[in-house]
């Protein structure tokens, strides 16, 4: 039946009217509370929904809220979480927010899938925001940019070359043969950090003597990152925190969001950064006399002709030389270049309350100390997120990355071609330079003419890499009371790595030799991560609040590393086909994890937080690999001063906190398998079984970690303590040992052992001023980590560094892990410790007249001891810069490589300003197009106090997390503090454009 026209009218005004009143507008602004400036940027949203709303660049908002819903919750980093209640009937509503100066507002991740207040949070997790990575002075790579910033950890530069190589550790030695690094995660992707070599040995040896770890330095390959890209860091340090990640987390865990895009005006971003980077120290050469010239030829008190001949001649040589104006530098020659550095930036983003998206390309360059050496890498990231409807949200991050990094020929090796090795043998006088013709003279003092292998070697690194991943999460329920919702997680870390090496058939140590090399590396990896979760939170009153999570994980990852060698090259040519004789080597290695989780959480009264829960892992590398491992964890916080007894007014918050957590370290790939090495058997391809025996019951190293604390806030914030102790177990640790010959193998793989660390970290914040003019935040952070070898069921032995008569790490039990000894008069004896004895950091950011900013870190590493075998070499090869200096009546480089191991075991403690950097926001008065301009000049280990006569206190021969099989030699736990002439640190000044739009 139709409807009259007038009783339709009257249906839809009554439509209309229920529409009114199932949804109202409320607008207005958002400021600070201390200066009543707008706050742009911060979320307005309706509780339990995806409803929410942005603030613009004048604090303004507007949002829709449902008829039934009487509060909103506001939020902004750095501010306090306020819930704001809806007056009946108002359309405007302006707000109010203060400064969280404790950060005890900030979100922290407890799980895969879960988060926490850090008010309430039951562990010391430490957070990084991406203005600390890029708003101060920016480091060379994203590693090196954490640096002094992150309580617990021993972050060491492995080489200054261009393009990275950074050691990362986590309250201590976690892993000996296992890795050693901590898992990077970036937006739930797992992200690669292996170093692939790029087969240096076949032409330095440096692996054929002493210590048989690969030494060509790699690149790490978290270095691709882009630190502008980076939002914020959070970094679980230990079990308790980590336990979720399972049997990757025993080095801890360090996620990574990324930027997105926020809702509002499309903001556009452009920075500019132009400096410079210089060798930070030069050790110096030796000045020579024309008598010490000819000490070179042989001892003054021989009466063979021959050495006297030898004198003679090299008298003669430095007597020409000095007439002619040609003593040389060479150190400074080789190592002063003026490295010119440019970072361009561009981001895009915003959105609609539906879809947001941030869009950013970078591009950088920066040029190395050394001629020829540089790293360029140019970046493009897209991050979408939309919501479908107010259940169901997605979000797509991706990113594109190509780098190329020439890094040079640096660190040990035994044929006397890398240029620190050369030049330590080569004195002022040689004449190394080539003539009118390009020709450069042989040297007779080396192998090689470092100038001519400098100018006419390759060793380039070059990466194309995509890094994707996608979420989905859908809220499957959800009431007053309870939301359930279901994630679904996923990620593709692909990257193809070629490397290239070429030395022609004209350098000096090739021409009798291999006649030219030429190797080339290609290497495929592929990692993806899946996973799914269902997450459910019940509020049944106020004061209580239980979140559920169950999941199930899914990782695997395979690499193909493939590198040909070719020798005898035709002249001029770098192909290998264009070589007489050709060598290819193949390592390829395949896992697959699975893994499976619960965990509770439980919130009384925003006082008490309980959290529990265990994981189960297994994996491929494992010698039973259907067998589940399981890794609990469980946590516990009571914050005092949200008690009802409490009335102290100048404490704000007062927790105490404990918490346990076990976490794994699969064995390395291989190690339940003996190896079988390709051979060439009477002509015909054969293969041989490897000396290194295989486990196939090895089980995964476990880690075991008690931490307990307590957080202190006072005046509302200004002042903050957190305090920490932990003691860190590792149990069944993995180890490489000689075995009886008789057996027909030398080595054999065994869960050999226990080892703990125990430590503590002191973090302080201070605001001394908080004023309109002039605000002071301080950053003090203090920490320490003793290790101990607490049970070896095998006989002690030495790992690491190149043997006893110089200094070697030693494992024994009941003794510091790190410790390093080494032979005084005849006997074996302690000389020294990698260990810190502290560290600690000072950070200050200092805002004054409205518009500048003055940011400065001081890092203070005090103790820890380098294996120095650099002024071993200059010493041996009678160059040091102090080589005639007397010590108990003897030359002093002649002295010091006959005083035993603990000569050459140094102090390697140093103070060191990491960053400084002064901004200036340019004050704009009606502009429309332009809405930001900052300007700025910074400085990034510009200065750095230290006694250390190496090139830098903060050094390893030796890469970190290297690509490697068990029957391979890659990098250890105890490899850092080892200084064979590498590639000089650099410091490095910029000047900085930044304009927003």
């Amino acid at each position: 039946m139709l409807l009259p026209k007038s009783s339709m009218l009257v249906l839809l005004c009554l439509c209309s009217s229920l529409a009114l009143i199932a949804q109202q507008n409320i607008s207005g602004r958002i400021k600070d509370a201390t200066n009543g400036n707008p706050i742009p940027g911060a979320t307005v949203r309706v509780p339990n929904s995806n409803r929410g709303a942005i603030s613009d660049v004048e604090g303004k908002y507007s949002i829709g809220v449902p008829a039934t819903v009487s509060k909103l919750i506001v939020s902004y980093t750095g501010y306090k979480t306020q819930t704001v209640a809806i007056p009946p009937g108002a359309t405007s509503l302006n707000i109010t927010l203060e400064e969280d100066f404790a950060r005890l507002e900030e979100i922290v991740v407890t799980g895969l899938a879960t988060n926490i207040k850090r008010k309430n949070l039951a562990n010391a997790v430490a957070t990084i925001s991406g203005k600390e990575l890029t708003g101060v002075a920016p480091a060379q790579t994203f590693d090196a940019a954490l640096s002094g910033k992150v309580p617990g950890a021993m972050i060491t530069a492995n080489s200054g070359a261009p393009g990275g190589g950074i050691s990362v550790k986590l309250r201590g030695i976690t892993s000996v043969f296992g890795n050693s690094q901590p898992l990077y995660v970036v937006d739930g992707i797992f992200f690669n950090n292996a170093s692939v070599p790029a087969g240096l040995n076949d032409v330095t040896a440096a692996a054929t003597a002493g210590n048989p770890n690969n030494q060509d330095n790699p690149s790490s390959r978290i270095a691709d990152l882009n630190p502008e890209d980076i939002e914020n860091i959070e970094i679980l340090k230990g079990a308790s925190a980590a336990a979720m990640y399972g049997a990757k987390a025993a080095a801890g865990v360090i996620i990574i969001t990324t930027k997105k895009g926020k809702a509002g005006k499309t903001k556009v971003s452009f920075n500019q950064e132009v400096g410079f980077a210089k060798v930070r120290h030069l050790m110096g050469v030796r000045q020579f006399t024309a008598e010490t010239a000819a000490d070179l030829g042989g001892s003054a008190t021989s009466n063979d002709p021959d050495v006297k001949a030898a004198r003679a001649k090299m008298k003669a040589q430095f007597e020409a030389a000095q007439s002619a104006g040609k003593i040389y530098d060479y150190e400074k020659e080789m190592f002063g270049e003026t490295g010119l550095l440019l970072n361009t930036s561009v981001s895009v983003s915003g959105g609609s309350e539906k879809t947001t998206f941030y869009l950013a390309g970078n591009r950088r360059q920066e040029n190395g100390i050394i001629k020829n050496t540089g790293y360029f890498n140019n970046s493009i990231r897209l991050n979408v997120d939309h919501k479908i409807n107010d259940r169901l949200s997605v979000g797509v991050t991706t990113n594109f990355i190509n780098s190329s990094s020439d890094r040079g020929l640096t660190n040990n090796d035994n044929n006397s071609v890398s240029y620190g090795v050369a030049l330590s043998t080569t004195p002022g006088f040689a004449e190394l330079h080539p003539n009118a013709l390009g020709e450069y003279p042989r040297n007779p003092f080396s192998s090689s003419n470092p100038l001519e292998t400098r100018d006419k070697m390759i060793n380039n690194e070059g990466v194309n890499r995509f890094v994707g991943g996608g979420n989905l999460e859908y809220r499957i329920q959800q009431s007053n009371h309870s939301t359930t919702k279901f994630i679904v997680r996923g990620g593709v870390d692909y990257f193809n790595l070629k490397t290239t090496a070429v030395f022609p058939r004209d350098l000096q140590f090739e021409e009798k030799a291999q006649q030219g090399h030429s190797i080339q590396g290609n290497t495929n990896n592929l990692n993806t991560n899946l996973a799914g979760f269902v997450v459910n939170t019940f509020t049944p009153h106020e004061n209580l609040t239980l979140t559920s999570t169950a999941g199930a994980t899914l990782e695997t990852g395979y690499l193909d590393n493939i590198v040909t060698s070719a020798t005898n090259l035709v002249n001029g040519q770098s192909n290998v086909d264009a070589s007489g004789n050709t060598t290819t080597r193949q390592f390829r290695q395949k896992y697959r994890d699975n893994g499976m989780f619960v965990q509770e959480d439980l919130s009384l009264m925003d006082a008490f937080t309980l959290s529990g829960g265990v994981r189960f892992d297994r994996s491929t590398n494992n010698g039973d690999y259907l067998k589940y491992y399981a890794f609990p964890k469980g946590a516990f916080s009571w914050n005092i001063s949200k008690m009802k007894f409490w009335n102290v007014d100048k404490v704000d918050n007062l927790k105490v906190r404990i918490a346990y957590g076990q976490s794994g370290n699969v064995p390395p790939y291989g190690s339940k398998f003996t190896g079988m090495l390709g051979s060439n058997i009477g002509g015909y391809p054969g293969i041989l079984v490897d000396n290194l025996l295989g486990n196939p019951n090895i089980t995964p190293e476990r880690q075991t970690e008690l931490e307990t604390g307590v957080d202190i806030s006072l005046f509302n914030g200004r002042v903050a303590l957190e305090a920490t102790y932990y003691n860190k177990r590792i149990y069944d640790v993995l180890l490489r040992h000689n075995i009886p010959s008789s057996t027909g193998y030398a080595t054999e793989w065994k869960n050999s052992g226990d080892l703990s660390n125990n430590g503590i970290e002191l973090g302080l914040t201070v605001i001394p001023i908080n004023t309109p003019k002039v605000k002071w935040t301080s950053n003090i952070n203090w920490w320490r980590n003793r290790s101990k070898m607490t049970k070896l069921v095998i006989p002690p032995y030495a790992i690491g560094a190149f043997g006893a008569s110089l200094g070697t790490f030693y494992l024994e039990e009941g003794q510091p892990v790190t410790q390093i000894k080494g032979i005084v008069n005849k006997d074996l004896v302690v000389v020294g410790d990698a260990e810190p004895r502290f560290q600690m950091s000072f950070f200050n950011d200092i805002t004054f007249l409205k518009n500048f900013s003055l940011r400065f870190l001081i890092h203070w590493k005090k103790g820890g001891d380098n294996i120095n075998l650099t002024q071993l070499l200059n010493d041996g090869g009678a160059t040091s810069a102090d080589y005639d200096d007397l010590i108990n009546g003897q030359k002093a480089g002649a002295y010091r490589p006959g005083g035993g191991a603990g000569i050459y075991v140094q102090d390697a403690s140093y103070v060191r300003v990491r960053e400084i950097g002064l901004y200036y926001n340019v004050p704009l008065k009606n502009t429309k197009t332009v809405k930001g301009i900052r300007l700025g000049i910074s400085a990034n280990n510009f200065f750095t106090w230290t006694r250390y006569v190496g090139y830098d206190p903060e050094v390893s021969n030796f890469g970190s997390n290297t690509i490697t099989t068990a029957q391979s030699r890659g990098s250890n736990g105890l490899s850092t503090g080892v200084d064979v002439m590498p590639y000089p640190a650099s410091k490095r000044a910029s000047f900085h454009l930044g304009i927003d739009f």
